[in-house]
């Protein structure tokens, strides 16, 4: 029956899975970003009766490697695996802050092809983190060559979006939620600040597609509320990674507490939040969150 089917293959990604992370213990190398979908995996294994998953299991796979003339980079590889996997490929998208979006299409396309040849039906997520050891690389030297070839791209100056959002969250306490908000914009360059507590305030600088890569991110997690409260735009000519550094208003991505002395020591000290958003140049973001002047 197509149930039992489904087994096999969810024992084989679930092999898998433990594979990857004995051999990469480290949250920075291997992650799952949803336990939840792997819990719903195993437990649908483990029992005759249990339902077949309602979500793939998503995970990241991060892979530093050398570039000529140019220290480590890191990789990183949004994979998810389909239900029917190893019948049929994992889902597996590649990206760096280093690739222009013509590179990192063709980089994609050129894994599928390669994983499309070799291993029709095979678990094939350590071939794949292999090939993107040792191929990715060169897709930035093309991307930096061909800056000095650029008479075919002259056509469309590259113009890099700068993104700054502000999300409003009805409370943040949930610790894998905050852990989240922390490795994911790390994983996406992004800069600013996540204020957990009652009500819960995030925000999130960088590229503009890795600020929504963040907020669809966050969005598929539970919340009772959240949404952009606001978001800035700004257009960057030729927008290199000096440009953006210009940009922006925090230096990393940290957790501020503003504790709220004795207050069921969750609702935050909104006077310490806008004294924080002042000295950033951002007060005025404070009235959109709260419709009140801060002082």
């Amino acid at each position: 029956t197509a149930k039992m089917a489904y087994k096999e293959e969810a024992e084989i990604q679930i092999s898998e899975l433990d594979l990857l992370s004995s051999m990469f213990p480290y949250e920075e190398e291997f992650a799952v970003t949803d336990q939840l979908a792997l819990a719903e995996l195993k437990h649908y294994v483990e029992n005759e009766s249990a339902d077949v998953p309602s979500s793939k299991v998503h995970f990241i796979l991060n892979v530093k490697t050398e570039v000529p003339n140019a220290s480590m980079v890191e990789f990183s590889m949004a994979c998810a695996l389909p239900f029917k996997y190893p019948t049929v490929l994992p889902e597996i998208t590649v990206r760096s802050s280093l690739l222009r979006r013509t590179q990192q299409i063709l980089l994609n396309s050129d894994l599928k092809t390669y994983l499309m040849q070799n291993f029709s039906g095979k678990p094939c997520m350590l071939s794949a983190r292999e090939w993107v050891k040792d191929h990715a690389a060169a897709y930035i030297e093309k991307a930096l060559s061909s800056s000095s070839m650029a008479a075919s791209d002259a056509t469309q100056p590259e113009v890099t979006t700068f993104t700054r959002l502000w999300i409003y969250s009805h409370h943040i306490y949930n610790k894998q939620k905050r852990k989240n908000i922390i490795d994911w914009a790390k994983e996406l360059s992004l800069s600013g600040f996540c204020m957990p507590g009652k009500p819960g305030v995030v925000c999130v600088e960088g590229l503009q597609s890795n600020c929504e890569e963040f907020w669809s991110r966050v969005r598929r997690l539970t919340w009772k509320r959240i949404l952009i409260r606001h978001r800035e735009d700004v257009s960057l000519e030729g927008g290199g990674h000096a440009e953006i550094q210009k940009q922006r208003r925090f230096p990393t991505l940290e957790e501020k507490c503003f504790d709220a002395h004795g207050a069921r020591g969750n609702h935050m000290d909104l006077g310490q939040l806008y004294r924080f958003l002042e000295e950033k140049g951002c007060a005025d973001i404070f009235q959109m969150y709260f419709g009140v002047e801060g002082h």
